[in-house]
């Protein structure tokens, strides 16, 4: 299995209040492997709450699929490395982050097999 390493996203991505925005997909059952999320608040008033979400082919996002909920101070970044890398595997898996109370700016690392 080689790996192609590094960003997962191709820019840093806006998310805006209340929305949630798809940052990586499996394509053809290549496996996505999420080594870390950068996350800012660029509200500079507020702070602002950044949901991360795993979701499954076939299903939507909501509470029963967020795998963190992060407090973001105002102007701060934060930095979500788990222990080990979040596997995403079928065709159509999704990861995805949603804010609330402002807006932040997300980029994502991790590896993809080739």
């Amino acid at each position: 299995m080689a790996l192609s390493r590094g960003r997962l996203t191709d820019e840093v991505s806006v998310v805006a209040a209340g929305t949630t925005v798809g940052l990586c997909t499996v394509a053809d059952n290549k496996k996505v492997y999420v080594k870390s999320i950068v996350a800012h608040n660029d509200a500079h008033t507020d702070t602002v709450f950044a949901h991360v979400y795993y979701t499954p082919t076939g299903h939507s996002v909501s509470k029963d699929n967020r795998l963190f909920q992060v407090a973001i101070a105002q102007s701060e970044t934060v930095y979500i490395e788990p222990a080990y890398p979040i596997v995403l595997e079928a065709t159509g898996d999704k990861l995805s982050i949603g804010c609330t109370f402002g807006s932040i700016n997300v980029f994502v690392n991790g590896d993809r097999e080739s």
